[in-house]
């Protein structure tokens, strides 16, 4: 069994769709796919302790060896990785329950835990894949998925938040499939260690140069780099509390992920910088997505929309330290995917909770929720803390991270920006802590619970983890450092 822990890690999810479909009965699928969820964990986890064991694992699908067949190649990238998406799916689907029958129709409930599990199939797939199609094949299957959860919402504009990002995601996918396709022309080949190979030979036509700008401008439109964020914030403030919570944490992360895997396993270093000026449009693109979007969070009235830009500005950063261009900048931009992935999850389960009691997120509906619903907001603050790097916190170790990188380069200036991105995250935050501690609550409001335990708790296992990982910084920290490493030592 040990042998086929690769395979596993997606066909697990991938079998469980339809399974889901044959139980058809809502309560009895959320139990399945949770169940599901934890096998992936549990996969994920001794993937990782095979890696740190043996090394790079690869599994041969069908007997086929590469090139010819298709390959899934685990490495501490991407088992680092795997672990971080199964454990806030597992996490997350634990407040499924109540969120969703709060907020959607019994009937519906199954086909939203279908569309679930292909997405987080199409997730996984990416992740453990050796091959440049089948990433292709992966991200398509988690982007339809991705369509389906967020129009299934119960505000009306779900549906025109679905359809554009239906028609921004295909014009990505379009333009990672051609060059993809451009890649094969020149190579040949589809396997990506092989192509790592093959490109050098090629490198300096146009034709390749071509292939890299297509690539680079779909999957930065699939990660919602700044400009090409436009499907983001409809998509994060109309879609189902449950979905919120997962796409945040997790699709834009694997985005990254593919966009760190052809940078510097597959095009290299050498080619990706020195090449091409992929640091000042990388470093470029950041700053103006960390400084614009914070400043439009900071209007916002819808409190999802409102973190939806936060988000835009988070990947900003991300994207800064990928742009650096250096060990100290990419450990940056991992561990800051890590960190972001924990503080969205505990934010967005918050606001499930305020759903699920208040029935809003408009920022007036949160007026005196800090003394009716105390364990709801001091998660949604923590969050926010985490958001504006507070020591202690995750959010503190990934700019520390990323200040430093800027630093040893000599790049004092854009530091500052850094930490001016903080004091806008600050005054978006403090709008809401203002509204829900300091206001007295609506006249015609009145006194709410506090949210039930099975949002809370999922919640604050998040918030947990923001502060833990906050004070011990030896797992996240060093796998990043390390992955960082191997990865510059790929390309050189």
């Amino acid at each position: 069994m040990i042998q086929h822990l690769p395979i596993l890690q997606v066909i697990i999810p991938l079998l469980a769709a339809p399974i889901c479909f044959i139980l058809r009965e809502a309560k009895l699928v959320r139990w399945f796919v949770l169940l599901a969820n934890i096998m992936a964990f549990v996969v994920s986890i001794m993937l990782l302790q095979q890696v740190n064991a043996n090394g790079t694992l690869v599994y041969t699908l069908g007997g086929w060896e590469a090139p010819i067949g298709i390959e899934y190649r685990i490495d501490e990238l991407n088992a680092y990785l795997l672990i971080l998406v199964t454990s806030i799916s597992t996490i997350t689907l634990m407040a499924a329950g109540s969120s969703l029958t709060k907020e959607m129709k019994e009937s519906k409930q199954t086909y939203f835990y279908i569309a679930y599990m292909l997405c987080l199939t199409g997730l996984l797939g990416i992740l453990a894949t050796g091959d440049a199609f089948n990433v292709f094949v992966f991200l398509e299957i988690s982007s339809l998925a991705s369509y389906t959860m967020i129009a299934m919402g119960n505000d009306r504009r779900s549906l025109w938040a679905s359809y554009q990002y239906l028609i921004m995601g295909t014009i990505g996918a379009t333009f990672i499939l051609i060059g993809i396709g451009l890649m094969y022309m020149m190579t040949g080949t589809l396997n990506m260690h092989d192509l790592a190979g093959r490109l050098v030979e090629v490198e300096q036509t146009k034709t390749i140069y071509m292939a890299f700008a297509f690539f680079l401008v779909g999957v930065c439109l699939k990660l919602a780099l700044f400009p090409l964020h436009l499907w983001l914030p409809n998509a994060y403030a109309y879609a189902p509390s449950i979905a919120t919570v997962f796409l945040a944490a997790t699709a834009t992360k694997v985005a990254i992920y593919i966009l760190l895997r052809f940078i510097f396993s597959v095009y290299g270093f050498e080619f990706s910088f020195t090449h091409l000026p992929l640091t000042e449009i990388l470093v470029t693109l950041g700053l103006l997505g960390v400084i614009a979007a914070s400043i439009v969070a900071i209007y916002q009235t819808n409190v999802k929309r409102l973190f939806a830009y936060s988000s835009v500005s988070q990947i900003g950063y991300m994207i800064l330290g990928l742009g650096i261009g250096t060990k100290t900048g990419l450990s940056a931009t991992l561990l800051h995917l890590f960190n972001h992935a924990l503080m969205k999850s505990a934010i967005f389960l918050a606001l499930a909770g305020v759903v699920y009691r208040v029935g809003s997120v408009n920022i007036k509906a949160f007026a005196g929720l800090g003394r009716q619903m105390p364990w709801t907001m001091a998660a949604i603050v923590v969050g926010g803390l985490s958001l504006i790097g507070v020591p202690l916190t995750v959010g503190f170790v990934s700019k520390w991270y990323l200040v430093l990188a800027l630093l040893e380069n000599g790049w004092w200036p854009i530091a500052v920006l850094v930490l001016i991105g903080s004091l806008l995250a600050m005054a978006y935050i403090w709008r809401i802590v203002e509204v829900a501690y300091f206001k007295p609550a609506l006249q015609n409001n009145r006194s709410y619970k506090e949210a039930p335990l099975t949002i809370l708790v999922p919640a604050w296992i998040f918030v947990i983890a923001n502060i833990y990982f906050g004070i011990d910084t030896s797992f996240t920290a060093g796998i990043s450092e390390k992955t960082a490493e191997l990865l510059f030592g790929v390309v050189k």
